[in-house]
């Protein structure tokens, strides 16, 4: 596969799970049934696999390694922030309000991440202008 290919996967990868997190969310919030639905629980897993995959792959196409480029130190611990706000966020059992806190954090940090991988520097948008 070439690199262009690649790079258009992770990109629609990227774009599928923003908005797939972005509606369980709001579906949840709102007491929605679908989101405790099989679909709702196993295509995220699914799109979020083919996410990493690809970003994987995109790093071993460029021989970029987290040590050699700062900035991809910063997505990597990004999403690990992203991952531990996002499972608050959206598992029940939890005061709403922290829920829609973390969930609203992780979006937040789901802008810093691609907002790194844009600018190639782990300021992301915390840069000032």
């Amino acid at each position: 596969m070439d690199y262009a290919t690649l790079k258009i996967i992770h990109q629609s990868a990227v774009t599928l799970s923003a908005a797939g997190f972005l509606a369980r969310g709001l579906a949840a919030f709102s007491g929605a049934a679908w989101v405790r639905g099989r679909l709702a629980k196993t295509l995220p897993h699914v799109v979020d696999s083919v996410l990493l995959a690809s970003a994987i792959g995109l790093a071993w196409m460029l021989r970029l390694t987290p040590a050699a480029a700062p900035w991809l130190s910063a997505k990597i611990i990004g999403l690990f922030v992203y991952i531990g706000l996002g499972m608050l966020a959206l598992k029940p059992g939890r005061p709403p309000f922290v829920r829609v806190i973390a969930w609203v954090a992780a979006l937040v940090t789901f802008a810093y991440i691609v907002s790194v991988a844009i600018s190639k520097d782990p300021r992301g948008f915390l840069i000032v202008a």
